[in-house]
């Protein structure tokens, strides 16, 4: 039976991972930081058939002793501070986190645990001003926030500790991802949960950034398959991975609130707030890469996933 780590358990990515793991035969452990309180929603369903481990990314002696005891044969590192705007407000924390928590990781590795296979989550937000459309795994980076930023360090420590130290480490650069377990705070969720409140009359508005940023929107379960494919290959290497096709966010608002039957013209409203200092205008992923080496293949489409994410929140909001 394999082991496999994984940071950030506790995530939409981490969940669902796990969940596929566990349906691989693997024996399952988590990392997860102490705090006040438990953020278990996304696997109380898993609490038995994982082992939960505490440890942090700003600690380098909790990582290496976690890694030496597990002894795991797959590390997926899908921890960070990963939420775009708060990168503005916290790009401290979020460099400790999302940039050098890859270093003390990687370290972690090296020292414990190092012919373990490495998943890192990169992030197609380090095209940010993109420099061509679509974008492949030889596309420049110029990142456009200070998370994009941290995850461009945290791709290139990845590739440094594979060349340096001959780590079987790969970077997966995974472009938007969404599902009914996405936090609220991001647009789609922010989107489906405020068409839900809108229908079942507990919200009259909603307001929202720039309606013309494009993103390629896929579906979570079917990224974190990715990951997997990517660390059964005989030598590690670094893919693109997305839809292939992009969407506006206007677009997903008039999918959302289509789905339910209201007119999206008559609730949404522009609001500067909630523009970026520095916006990324179009990530397209161009994933042939991925396809063509991995057999991967995305399932679900942009209408599925948002229509999807709509009725998961009725159903919690009580009008499913």
């Amino acid at each position: 039976m394999p082991t496999a780590l994984i940071t950030g358990i506790t995530g939409q990515d981490g969940s669902y991972l796990a969940e596929l793991l566990l349906e691989k035969g693997y024996s399952v452990a988590g990392i997860v930081r102490r705090t006040s309180h438990d953020s278990y929603e996304r696997i109380g369903h898993l609490l038995e058939k994982v082992s939960i481990l505490p440890a942090d990314l700003l600690d380098q002696h909790s990582l290496t002793t976690v890694i030496r005891d597990v002894e795991p044969d797959e590390i997926y590192n899908l921890a960070a501070q990963s939420f775009v705007p708060t990168s503005w407000s916290q790009p401290v924390l979020t460099g400790e986190f999302t940039a050098l928590g890859v270093t003390r990781i990687l370290e972690a590795v090296r020292l414990a645990k190092p012919d373990a296979r490495f998943y890192q989550a990169s992030s197609s937000e380090m095209f940010g001003k993109v420099q061509e459309i679509p974008q492949s795994e030889s596309t420049p980076f110029y990142p456009r926030s200070p998370y994009g930023v941290a995850k461009v360090y945290g791709h290139w420590i990845t590739v440094n500790y594979r060349e340096s130290y001959g780590l079987y480490a790969t970077s997966g650069i995974l472009f938007n991802h969404e599902s009914p377990r996405r936090g609220l705070e991001f647009v789609t969720r922010k989107v489906s949960h405020a068409v839900a409140r809108i229908k079942l009359g507990l919200a009259k508005e909603l307001r929202l950034g720039n309606l013309e940023a494009r993103r390629d929107w896929g579906y979570a379960g079917d990224y974190v398959d990715v990951m997997w494919r990517m660390l059964q290959q005989p030598e590690p290497d670094d893919y693109v991975v997305g839809t292939g096709v992009t969407h506006s966010v206007q677009d997903l608002v008039e999918v959302a609130f289509g789905h339910v039957g209201l007119d999206w013209n008559k609730f949404v409203k522009e609001d500067p707030r909630f523009r970026r200092p520095a916006e990324v205008e179009r990530l397209e992923a161009d994933p042939g890469k991925a396809k063509r080496q991995l057999g991967w293949e995305p399932t679900v489409t942009f209408e599925q996933l948002i229509t999807m994410m709509v009725d998961a929140d009725l159903e919690r909001l009580g009008g499913g």
